[in-house]
């Protein structure tokens, strides 16, 4: 066995002679189990779709995919910002790269309680790690968090009500201390006109709508106040604020985005 394996070609090592770099090349899509930082109860065990990318050099034929596996498979016991840079660091080493490249995005779900039964469910939240290695390293937490948002004009113009929707808050920070997904969650949710559940009962219900409708928003309004609670916070150095409502009386999504310019 041990002399058949001394014949096997590595054809991913071979010199190519037609002179043109990648910039980045590896896997995208894998489905991974693992661990990620949870503020009430420490970890929280989830399932992770890693895309990992490394730079190719103009005279590499090809890189070794099976490595960002076998990188992977070292770390994810903990998926964190913290030892993010680890991973990336044996990713260059171990693929003789310049540049490493991952972004893993997950459910990440809260336990909330319902705002007058009390009554406790589970809420998704899709949250995702954006991470770069060269020169530096580079870490964008990524928290996406469904709302409500209720319609100012409608309600002004109406004589029965006001249209309201789903909308979606994808806001991505860069941070030189950690900021809980818990706390980009609140952000969100107290901007919106109203939190979703998953589990609502009646008195539930009535003291949702009426909330909402007692604080309007349009997309404007939610990302410039998502944006207000951001700029208060010392930790967050940058960062980028998408509104999606999903409107219900329009054939199309109204879309709000602020990005903070870094110096």
């Amino acid at each position: 066995m041990e002399k058949r394996k001394a014949f096997l070609r590595d054809v991913q090592n071979e010199k190519d002679e037609r002179n043109v770099p990648i910039d980045m090349v590896g896997i995208r899509g894998l489905k991974y189990p693992i661990v990620v930082l949870d503020r009430a109860k420490g970890r929280q065990n989830t399932v992770g779709t890693f895309d990992l990318f490394v730079d190719l050099p103009r005279d590499f034929r090809g890189t070794h995919m099976s490595r960002f596996v076998e990188v992977l498979d070292r770390h994810n016991n903990r998926i964190t910002p913290r030892n993010m840079e680890s991973i990336l660091s044996d990713m260059r080493a171990f693929l003789k790269a310049d540049v490493a490249h991952i972004n893993v995005f997950f459910p990440y779900f809260l336990r909330k309680n319902a705002p007058v039964s009390g009554i406790s469910s589970y809420s998704s939240f899709e949250c995702g790690f954006i991470a770069r290695l060269n020169s530096g390293f580079d870490f964008i937490l990524e928290v996406n968090v469904p709302v409500m948002t209720v319609c100012p004009c409608s309600k002004e113009i109406s004589e029965r009500g006001a249209h309201n929707q789903r909308a979606n808050a994808k806001v991505r920070i860069r941070m030189k201390s950690l900021v809980w997904i818990e706390e980009i969650i609140e952000v969100a949710e107290t901007s919106a006109s109203a939190p979703i559940f998953s589990l609502l009962k009646r008195e539930d219900e009535k003291y949702i709508t009426e909330l909402s409708y007692d604080n309007p928003r349009f997309v404007e309004d939610l990302s410039r106040e998502i944006v207000l609670h951001l700029e208060k916070d010392r930790r967050i150095t940058w960062y980028r604020v998408e509104v999606a409502s999903q409107e219900s009386i329009h054939n199309h999504e109204a879309y709000a985005c602020i990005e903070k310019r870094e110096i």
